[in-house]
């Protein structure tokens, strides 16, 4: 069952132990409530409009002990900066390389290929962590049509 709530998260750090500091239980509001795929730097400047002391510093090392503690992983969606989502939210993503477009890849999509990894190589696959580039239906349609 995913982790939907800031307590619920605050619940599950310190059962493992971990320290919920105001900086850090900021951090995970603004995950919970925000947008679906903030970067590090759109993550600092809502903790700092609602915190304007909080350092940059404090931001960037709580995502980092967020995501070692399995609580938060990042995502590279094609060539810009890490995206930020939380664990139990993490999900594939399908980058067009012509518009940008970044679509949700659904939990399936990636199955046979995680199940393929680890039968014949025993290799566990992240399929969250980077993006898979390709066309989106729109510019490959286009591309076709553009084909003399």
């Amino acid at each position: 069952m995913p982790l939907n709530t800031v307590e619920e998260l605050v619940a599950q750090l310190r059962e493992g132990g971990a320290r919920v500091t105001t900086a850090r239980r900021l951090v995970l509001t603004v995950l919970v409530e925000g947008s679906q795929h903030p970067t590090a730097e759109e993550l600092l400047a809502t903790v700092r409009a609602r915190a304007p002391d909080v350092h940059a510093s404090t931001v960037y090392r709580n995502l980092e002990e967020l995501e070692r503690l399995g609580v938060v992983v990042h995502t590279h969606l094609g060539h810009g900066p890490a995206t930020y989502h939380l664990a139990s939210e993490a999900h594939g993503h399908l980058v067009c390389e012509s518009c940008g477009a970044t679509l949700e890849a659904p939990r399936d999509l990636f199955e046979d290929m995680a199940q393929g990894a680890k039968r014949r190589l025993g290799f566990v696959l992240r399929p969250y962590h980077f993006a898979v580039l390709g066309l989106c239906a729109a510019c490959a349609a286009r591309a076709t049509t553009a084909q003399p």
